[in-house]
């Protein structure tokens, strides 16, 4: 079951409510009775566990590994072609 974030927009008050996903929303504030309570739009959170795809692909951040230094190509007699 989601966990639902409210605040009452009379008196301030917030609360995280256990709700299943077809409960109603909640409009009664539980601090001061006033019909303002609302749900807040939050950012969903979970977490991977485990050794699935995500393990090898992402778990890095993303991050690409670095390239071995290339020899640049020849600038006038200064690379690695061997021209003087």
């Amino acid at each position: 079951m989601p966990i639902y974030a409210y605040r009452c927009e009379s008196c301030g008050f917030e609360k995280d409510h256990l709700q299943k996903m077809s409960d109603a929303p909640l409009t009664t504030c539980p601090s001061c009775t006033a019909e303002s309570y609302a749900k807040q739009l939050t950012a969903a959170g979970f977490q991977l566990k485990g050794s699935g795809w995500y393990a090898s692909d992402f778990k890095d951040g993303g991050a690409k590994p670095k390239k071995p230094d290339a020899v640049p190509p020849c600038q006038g007699g200064t690379g690695s072609c061997g021209c003087n």
